[in-house]
């Protein structure tokens, strides 16, 4: 049997360890990490490997030559260019006549390969994947299987409010070689995005085995220090060239020619490479050195990884680092837990690097110096910048102005040169001073930027759904955190950004790769000032002028010192409303007030709206997107509530489609539309699914439960403004109290609750709730929502926070409850077989 060793990619989540080497080519204890892969295979009588190459292939090439002395054959495939994992394996179809086995180059696992071709032949699969359990399962592809293993579904890198299982697959198949008649040739091609999804839907043998034993993707620098701590730990056994010395209560390796002048002050498990020195008194422990090296007397090492050729001075504490090649560490120097050093790199004397700094190949660091930024190509900052389409952090201490400068260098790069963004910012005087920042990054990339200065968001997006710019950007305190900002992405159509193309900005952003404007062509700031009346006209089109001004409401509203209190009320008063605005000020020059508490800003409101006499209250948010809508008597309707009723006023009006809503909203929507002849059309809880429903053409509603509405016909997004008018418009054609209205919703009760849950155990609950509905109807849109006839419930990851929800819907508040709390008590049963 042959495999198929893949071995091309460029390594770029993990330098700058890859800088001068191939990512299979990092050294694990001393030798290549594909050496290791070799071993695994030969262990299981595959000595015929066909080795895919791409980046720096000759290194490669150059170590292993025909196989001969590792006791293999192998032969070289070299695409000409990039062809996904399946396109790369089409290209050495030649070679592939009988079954055979695919393996990344740079996986650390001690499988047992036999088991996984055993359990291929006696499937009679046509492919089968690998699969194991992992705790943090956002970087792989989740997969689910049936009770006989069959696949039954994917999920590429899913975010945490995806989850669905912490299964996933290794990259290790086993494949016969029909199978690569599925794969086209000379185009770019995957295996877990392209190919295997194919065969699910064509329902052809894919299987999926759960191999036991031990898996790593040594794919970034955390996960290469950690595969250290897991061989020291005894979790897997690995090969180690050097020989064991015979020391009591040690397992010390020791290669040839080395000095060791007091081997006493050595702990744990430690690794010399040949001809190395270790001179004088020293303390290291669970370590790995290199050939060629040489430690001075008073080091201290613990748990570090020192390349070849590398030279640490007196006195020099390193903990928790790696050392790459050709590497100076100067006397004193102290290396705090994390720290990364590239080849070829000085680090003077007394110096300090502080934790999980990065220092980029041949820089030079002056003695004394404290480094606590990384050096060159990207200052990591927290391990993924984007919270779905937005990133957030303190003003001035995560988001400071450099860093929201590099962030828009990052940005501009992603688009074309010459091309114009559409940017905005609510009143808060820090939004404002970093907005000048991110600009800047932009304009410094060769991107015109259109700038509508202070404006409330959903003006931004329907401006951005006309023509002219290729995205947007908005930036906002936060509404949980006054120190907090918001920087939201938006796309040419004024949605919200997709994973994808927050990712572009991420690589980016890491990579430091940016765009660089000539000095006679950086991008151009123009103000734009006349879209507010733009919207205006557009906002009146969309409305029932005449119904309004004949109902003549009035209406109350909260407008929390939102940019929106300036545009608002001229429109409503337009239609004929009279509007009692409180809170309706903004005072650009000291920044935005403080959003008051919401609940003792609408215990306010509701005395006020009902002392008026006024038919409607409204609490709109400072981001003028979502509202709490108060009918006459002052009652505040909670979100479920007001999604029902906007749906029963609408279906009232008489037009036919389709009204677009969350996974978790109550199935009575669905109830009500059926009555009227609309269809319902369930989507996942994030923003961007939610937008991309209310852009379909067919779509003529979109709601969330949180008070969030989106009318297509005006536009395909959240806008508050909008939605207040249009409630007014709605209860004026209905001619009865919002009350009574909401009292001819189907009857059910929705209950939710929120389990704490660490981000690691997620993807596992989901698998145990994966298990636990395998025989019973499930529905796998987002989270994992199980119906049991007129009853749901629905247990879905928290995207951004270590939390899982629970939602549940009955008819009566007993059957509910029964529900919420049963799977409550799974849930947590879960966390505790988990933990």
């Amino acid at each position: 049997m042959k495999a198929v060793i893949m071995a091309g990619g460029f390594g770029t989540r993990i330098q700058p360890l890859t800088s001068s080497i191939p990512k299979p080519m990092i050294p694990l204890f001393n030798r290549p990490i594909m050496l290791h892969i070799v071993e695994l295979l030969k262990k299981h009588d595959i000595t015929d490997l066909v080795m895919l190459l791409y980046h720096q292939p000759f290194v490669i090439k150059n170590f292993f030559r025909d196989g001969a002395d590792f006791g293999v054959k192998i032969t070289y495939v070299t695409p000409l260019q990039d062809m996904g994992t399946a396109g790369a394996v089409k290209a050495a179809e030649k070679y592939l006549d009988e079954r055979f086995l695919v393996i990344s180059g740079d996986l650390l696992t001690d499988f047992n390969l036999k088991k996984v071709i055993d359990f291929h032949v006696d499937s009679k699969a046509k492919a089968t994947i690998t699969l194991t359990s992992v705790k943090d399962p956002l970087q792989f592809g989740v997969v689910i299987t049936d009770k006989e293993k069959r696949i039954t579904q994917f999920l590429e890198k899913p975010g945490w409010g995806e989850v669905i299982s912490d299964t996933i697959n290794t990259g290790i198949y086993v494949l016969e070689p029909e199978i690569l008649a599925s794969i086209p040739d000379g185009e770019n091609f995957d295996f877990s995005q392209d190919l295997f999804p194919a065969m699910l839907k064509n329902r052809e043998a894919l299987f999926g085995y759960p191999a036991k034993g031990y898996w790593r993707d040594i794919g970034n620098t955390d996960s290469y220090r950690e595969a250290y701590h897991d061989i020291f730990k005894g979790r897997i056994n690995l090969k180690i060239d050097e020989p064991k010395q015979d020391f009591l209560g040690k397992d010390l390796r020791i290669g040839a020619d080395v000095t060791l002048e007091y081997p006493t002050g050595l702990e744990g498990t430690v690794v010399i490479g040949d001809n190395t020195q270790v001179l004088g008194d020293v303390r290291i422990k669970d370590s790995v050195i290199g050939r060629n090296c040489t430690i001075e007397a008073g080091v201290k090492l613990n748990r570090c990884v020192l390349w070849d050729n590398s030279y640490v001075k007196k006195g020099a504490r390193i903990t928790d680092s790696v050392i790459c090649s050709n590497v100076r560490v100067g006397q004193g120097a102290v290396l705090e837990e994390g720290v990364i050093v590239a080849d070829e790199t000085s680090i003077g004397d007394e110096a300090v690097i502080k934790s999980d700094v990065k220092i980029w190949p041949r820089k030079m660091i002056e003695a004394g110096a404290t480094v606590t930024a990384n050096l060159i190509w990207g200052e990591k900052w927290k391990k993924a910048l984007f919270e779905g389409a937005m990133i957030k952090g303190l003003s001035n201490v995560e988001l400071t102005p450099e860093f929201v400068a590099k962030l828009g260098c990052a940005y501009g790069t992603t688009l074309p040169k010459g091309s114009y963004v559409l940017g905005g910012r609510d009143c808060n005087l820090s939004s404002r001073m970093l907005k000048r920042c991110f600009v800047g990054g932009i304009l410094s990339a060769g991107v015109n930027v259109r700038d509508m200065k202070m404006t409330p968001l959903p003006i931004l997006r329907y401006k951005l759904k006309t023509f002219g710019e290729v995205g947007g950007f908005y930036l906002r305190q936060a509404l949980d955190d006054p120190a907090a900002l918001e920087i939201v992405f938006l796309d040419g159509d004024g949605l919200d950004f997709s994973s994808g193309m927050a990712k572009n900005v991420e690589r980016i952003y890491y990579k430091e790769n940016f765009r660089r404007a000539h000095h006679s062509e950086p991008g151009a700031i123009i103000e734009i000032n006349n879209v507010v009346e733009f919207y205006r006209e557009g906002f009146l089109r969309a409305i029932d002028k005449e119904a309004l001004k004949k109902a003549a409401w009035t209406v109350v509203v909260d407008f929390n010192f939102s940019p929106a209190s300036q545009i608002l009320p001229l429109i409503l008063n337009e239609l004929g409303c009279n509007v009692i605005a409180l809170n309706a000020y903004v005072d650009e020059g000291r920044g935005s007030k403080k959003a008051l508490d919401k609940q003792a800003g609408l215990n306010r409101l509701s005395k006020i709206v009902a002392s008026l006499g006024a038919q409607a209250g409204f609490w709109l948010d400072p981001t003028a997107e979502a509202l709490v809508l108060l009918d006459g008597s002052g009652r505040i309707f909670d979100g479920v509530e007001l999604l029902s009723l906007v749906t029963a006023l609408f279906l009232r009006t008489g037009q036919k489609g389709v009204i677009a809503v969350p996974v978790h909203a109550p199935s009575t929507i669905e109830q009500m539309a059926n009555q009227k002849r609309c269809q319902v059309t369930r989507t996942k809880s994030s923003d961007r699914a939610m937008l991309e429903a209310a852009s379909s053409s067919e779509v003529i509603l979109a709601g969330t439960i949180d008070g969030r509405f989106a009318f297509p016909r005006f536009q395909a997004s959240f806008d508050g403004m909008f939605a207040i008018a249009k409630l007014v418009e709605l209860g004026a054609a209905g001619a009865i109290p919002f009350s009574s209205a909401l009292a001819e919703v189907p009857a059910s009760v929705f209950l939710q609750t929120s389990v704490p849950c660490a981000w690691e155990m997620k993807g596992g609950i989901m698998r145990k709730m994966s298990e636990d509905s395998l025989d019973k109807e499930a529905t796998f849109i987002d989270g994992i929502k199980v119906h049991f006839g007129d009853e749901w419930v629905l247990v879905l990851p928290d995207q951004h926070t270590p939390y899982a929800h629970i939602v549940a819907e009955a008819k009566d508040q007993k059957a509910a409850q029964r529900l919420l709390s049963e799977y409550q008590k799974k849930v947590e049963g879960w966390k505790k077989e988990l933990e």
